[in-house]
């Protein structure tokens, strides 16, 4: 675990790199590449002149390269300014990005595509999602993994990836092997995929013990309470219900409102005791400010895209969790002097979840 020294008389919190978790993942995917007949390959489409989306299609194919996955990136719309000598000619953001996801869905060479967002906007952009044929979403961004994620069904039979059903139901193996602490499929079923920024910010916790090991897969977060700033359907949802379904009190705050999620029944005289919890996560709105949540919380993410936006320490609870995950710093600079763990970034834990995302996608292709 790699941090930085401070002098004893004035103890700080751990600066926690991503680099050392990443790398756990790094040796795991390098490992299973060995064992496939060829490389997946993964389409990278970029229509957008952003410098952020640029950067990370440059970061994508470098990893590709340095593991031996073949990465391919598909320009398009203004993606292409400044291509060829066309710099005075005008290229509209997202132009032709629908067409370049089809043209990948057909391609049975490809095993994965990933398109770099924000191109148009949160609808439309939502529905560029579902274009992605499931079987190659290694973002995990299409609505039938969103729907598992939110109903808590982890594993799928491969074929209902394709069937035009939207409500998948989980199985009684299914429901057993979670009951029974266990995290692996049931025969005939696999995985669901999970989107890749929400799933990478739970490696770091497990990273950081505070998953709990000795309690069953399913509810090792038990006992422990989440603040998660920002509902984004990309991150900050699918993160809050994933912590929740894991066992955590969340609390998902955003503007204008801060709901609690949890699978653990409030008691009242209508409650049975007998009944430990939900088979997944519901909703509750809450009347708590943000700095009465963020003063119980054992763990605090952030993923505001506003360099303004700043989560006062004084309002954080002695020893918590902080996590950085939008572009921006969203913790105020002395933010080690209340936590404990202070991880500023997780994008390179990401992008090892998409690329184990790729790996599990092109086993699914191959499964009857």
């Amino acid at each position: 675990m790699s941090f930085e020294s401070t002098p004893e008389s004035s103890p700080k919190g751990l600066l926690l790199k991503a680099d050392q978790i990443a790398q756990k993942f790094h040796s795991e995917i390098k490992e299973t590449l060995d064992t496939r007949p060829r490389p997946p390959k993964l389409v990278g489409i970029l229509s957008t002149s952003q410098a952020p989306s640029k950067y990370y299609a440059e970061f994508t194919r470098k990893l590709c390269e340095d593991l031996g996955v073949e990465f391919v990136l598909k320009k398009t719309g203004a993606a292409l300014r400044g291509e060829g000598g066309k710099e005075d000619e005008r290229f509209d953001e997202g132009e032709g990005v629908e067409e370049a996801i089809i043209e990948a869905n057909e391609d049975d060479g490809v095993d994965g595509i990933m398109v770099y967002y924000p191109i148009f906007g949160v609808q439309q952009d939502q529905y560029l999602q579902q274009v992605v044929s499931p079987f190659k979403d290694v973002e995990g961004l299409h609505f039938k993994f969103h729907y598992n994620l939110y109903h808590n069904i982890r594993y799928v039979e491969p074929k209902n990836l394709s069937s035009s059903s939207s409500n998948p139901k989980p199985t009684p193996s299914d429901a057993n092997s979670v009951a029974n602490g266990e995290d692996v499929p049931p025969p005939g079923t696999v995985k669901s995929i999970l989107p890749c920024t929400p799933l990478a910010v739970v490696k770091c916790l497990e990273h950081v013990r505070v998953y709990n090991t000795i309690l069953p897969y399913g509810d090792r977060a038990y006992g422990k309470t989440v603040t998660v700033i920002n509902r984004s359907e990309v991150v900050g949802r699918p993160l809050a219900a994933l912590l929740a379904n894991d066992g955590a009190r969340v609390f998902s705050v955003d503007i204008g409102s801060i709901q609690e999620y949890t699978k653990r029944p409030r008691l009242s005289s209508s409650t049975s005791l007998s009944r430990k919890y939900y088979p997944r996560h519901v909703v509750h709105p809450s009347t708590f400010t943000l700095q009465e949540c963020l003063a119980i919380s054992d763990v605090v993410v952030s993923a505001v895209p506003d360099a303004k936006y700043k989560v006062k320490t004084e309002w954080l609870k002695d020893g918590c969790v902080a996590l950085n995950v939008a572009a921006e710093k969203n913790f105020e600079k002395d933010i080690r002097e209340k936590a404990s763990v202070y991880l500023p970034a997780v994008g390179k834990v990401t992008i090892m979840m998409l690329l184990r995302n790729l790996l599990r996608l092109q086993q699914y292709r191959q499964v009857p």
